[in-house]
């Protein structure tokens, strides 16, 4: 019957990410629009809007688009497990809900950037780099899944490093630059000898790097993940900041939609947790690298 496949024609979107402030974001958001016109044809529609770190206004933010009548929610979770009563409020009203950037409990298909080997990468960069010996600042984040994993993924890496110390690794700079600047001020006050600092996101890693100049601390080794068109900037520039394991928000954004539409059709995914590999970009080959605009 025709109104059984209209039904689960994919016609509006709804996107809440963690924040629109963070170009990563906005990257993921606007890929997720492309591909839903590619896939639903230009009058379908696409509403973005940015939960901003804010648990109670991103879980509103599920309650419009189920007043709204979207087919799909593709979220980007302020806080993994707590959204997962909005995910089922969705849920119950028929729509289906994907995971991307972050876990989010409940939710029928995950999309993430490996971030443990993105943790991994920037912080083999810096073990590499100081020879395997010195003192490593973490700049931590908020607690979802993807900041824990690049955590996680960097701490495997440099406790393969015996003479590496951790000296503070619970601070959260809750992904910002203004974060990453007063974390890393109060780290680098509080602690002489540092020769490298890995922070959770871009951002952060600006703000870092801001901090060190602000105190004229030099010889210090910056790592991050993200790939943004800043750290781009950064990496051409005259910082500290040496590598950013780059994720690809066009590749997440593409297969979030097209996990999507597939579960709208009433597909089982064969694999409902996908991870998208990152990719190092250093100062020697950011001359290579696409960037997240290049809809690679």
């Amino acid at each position: 019957m025709p109104q059984a496949a209209s039904a689960k024609d994919l016609k509006s979107v709804g996107v809440t990410v963690v924040d629109l402030g963070n170009p990563f974001f906005g990257a993921i958001a606007q890929s997720i629009e492309a591909q839903v016109k590619e896939i639903a044809g230009p009058d379908a529609k696409t509403l973005v809007v940015s939960g901003d770190y804010d648990l109670g206004k991103q879980s509103t933010q599920f309650d419009n688009f189920i007043q709204a009548g979207v087919d799909l929610i593709v979220v980007s979770a302020v806080d993994s497990k707590a959204i997962g009563a909005a995910i089922k409020r969705a849920q119950a009203a028929g729509i289906v809900v994907v995971a991307v950037d972050n876990t989010a409990d409940g939710a029928q298909a995950t999309i993430t950037t490996d971030n443990v080997t993105a943790g991994k990468q920037a912080c083999e960069y810096i073990a590499t780099k100081l020879g395997g010996k010195g003192n490593v600042l973490i700049v931590n984040g908020p607690p979802v899944s993807g900041v824990i994993d690049r955590v996680t993924g960097c701490k495997e890496v440099l406790a393969a490093n015996p003479d590496i110390k951790i000296l503070s690794d619970n601070q959260n700079g809750i992904g910002t630059r203004e974060g990453g600047l007063n974390i890393t001020t109060g780290l680098l006050t509080a602690n002489d000898d540092v020769n490298a600092i890995f922070t959770i996101n871009d951002p952060s890693a600006i703000g870092a790097d801001l901090a060190a100049k602000q105190l004229n601390r030099t010889g210090i080794v910056i790592t991050t993940v993200d790939g943004s068109p800043d750290i781009e900037s950064a990496l051409k520039g005259n910082t500290l900041i040496e590598a950013s394991s780059a994720q690809l928000p066009s590749a997440l954004a593409a297969a979030a939609v097209k996990a999507g539409v597939s579960l709208l059709k009433g597909e089982t995914l064969s694999e409902p947790s996908i991870l998208v590999a990152p990719e190092l970009i250093t100062r020697e080959n950011v001359g290579d690298y696409k960037g997240w605009n290049s809809g690679k």
